[in-house]
């Protein structure tokens, strides 16, 4: 499968009262084409920052992202923002939805960003929510107005709009019960399936979470400490989940 991100000795360090923080270290990593890639690792692993260093959303302090074949660790702050805009969704903990604004146009505002004709954003914007199983008489109302789980949804609906490479997820099923949850999971692991599988990399905590994935990257005092291979998601399979936890006691967790 073609290689959508490369890395080369990716190195993050932050300063805290004169005090440097190494939180990424020499990281190495390949994330291919329809891979559903789980990031996992202990509270303060580095997860979440490699994840922003991998989509642009944070500069590494060393080392290099290249990210469809562009090195983006040497693009200025409005070439990221572009290149981000038009290869990359965002699915996080919080949707982040905008409250003054219908469900519908939550989608569409951000696919008007690449595409100017509302004709054809708004056909696309209403696939994707009937993809995501919202249904039709939820498009007018706002987000305070729908379900945790159902504003989920919408955030991977607002995601996908743009036709992202690669969909980056940061805990999106951390704030949402075991039934919200396994939803969101669901619409994810749908997008991720077929001939035209989505490209998604997700930070989780779950193991529950972590089956959906067919590789799972294990990060440790900011490096990555080991890789478990799943192969493609098979509901109600007890050796993955067996798997799984084999992998998390050989690292530690």
């Amino acid at each position: 499968m073609k290689n959508i991100i490369e890395t080369k000795k990716l190195c993050k360090t932050f300063s805290n009262g004169g005090v440097l923080q190494h939180v990424l270290k020499n990281i190495d990593l390949t994330i291919r084409q329809g891979d559903f890639t789980i990031i996992m690792g202990a509270s303060g692993a580095g997860k979440s920052t490699l994840l922003y260093a991998l989509s642009g959303m944070d500069r590494p302090t060393l080392g290099e992202v290249s990210f469809c074949d562009k090195d983006i660790t040497s693009m200025s702050t409005d070439q990221l923002a572009i290149f981000r805009r038009t290869n990359c969704g965002f699915v996080f903990q919080q949707t982040y939805l905008v409250d003054s604004m219908s469900v519908l146009d939550n989608v569409m505002v951000a696919g008007l960003l690449v595409n100017k004709n509302k004709k054809e954003v708004a056909e696309e914007s209403e696939r994707l929510l009937k993809s995501v199983d919202i249904e039709e008489s939820l498009w007018n109302k706002f987000p305070t107005q729908i379900s945790g789980g159902e504003a989920q949804r919408v955030g991977i609906a607002r995601a996908l709009i743009n036709k992202p490479s690669l969909v980056f997820a940061d805990e999106p099923t951390g704030a949402l019960n075991s039934k919200t949850g396994k939803d969101v999971l669901d619409v994810l692991t749908k997008f991720n399936s077929g001939d035209n599988a989505q490209s998604i990399v997700m930070v989780t905590h779950d193991i529950v979470s972590a089956r959906r994935g067919n590789r799972i990257i294990y990060v440790k005092d900011g490096e990555i400490a080991g890789e478990c291979n799943l192969g493609a998601y098979v509901s109600g399979d007890p050796e993955r989940h067996q798997k799984i936890r084999d992998f998390l006691g050989r690292m530690g967790w």
